[in-house]
């Protein structure tokens, strides 16, 4: 008698301790709206950084000279202590770009390993009429590459942090390392908390 008290004493726990657990909601709201939650690094910070990047490489000097340059991505830096995905902002920056149709844009490393192993395998199981051309690849121009830094500056009680982060990308000519163009953007935080933890 004891232990079946002891079973229904455990079950009917369990589904209290269930039931008083912490309920949640989802909302679904404009992909475009500001959200900041943490003070982190977020969506709202890499469409800043993809919109006044393009505008800035799109609108620069190097572009003025030049006939169709053929741009790739190489490596954007993440140098921060945060989990930040870089590719998130530098996709947007590539849409842009493409949809402007004053710069090409090739594949990056990744996407290439794709395509050539693609490339390879219709030589073997293509028709001749719809395979692929082997050494057919635009060769690029331009290097786009860079980093994002950040620095947080707290007061000594904790409860009140700026964060900053500045974002540098570069455009670098292939052949002859010249820069072409070196953009920055900039963004800067005030969080308030009671007590934090940085």
């Amino acid at each position: 008698m004891t232990f079946i008290r002891f079973i229904l004493t455990t079950v009917i726990a369990a589904f209290l301790f269930w039931g008083c657990g912490p309920s949640q909601s989802v909302q679904r709201v404009d992909p475009a709206s500001q959200s900041d939650l943490s003070g982190n690094w977020n969506d709202t910070d890499a469409r800043m950084v993809a919109e006044d990047m393009t505008s800035d490489i799109l609108s620069a000097a190097w572009l003025q000279n030049e006939e169709s340059p053929v741009l790739i991505v190489g490596d954007i830096r993440n140098n921060t202590t945060e989990h930040i995905r870089t590719d998130i902002f530098i996709k947007e920056i590539e849409r842009a770009i493409v949809n402007s149709q004053k710069v090409e844009i090739v594949a990056d490393p990744d996407q290439r390993a794709q395509i050539r192993a693609e490339r390879d395998d219709q030589q073997q199981h293509a028709s001749y009429e719809s395979a692929a051309s082997l050494a057919q690849e635009l060769g690029a121009d331009y290097m786009l590459i860079g980093g994002i830094e950040a620095n947080v500056d707290k007061n000594l009680d904790g409860t009140r942090a700026a964060k900053f982060y500045t974002v540098n990308l570069e455009l670098i000519n292939v052949e002859s390392n010249r820069k072409a163009w070196i953009g920055n953007k900039k963004i800067k935080k005030m969080i308030e908390r009671n007590k934090v933890k940085w």
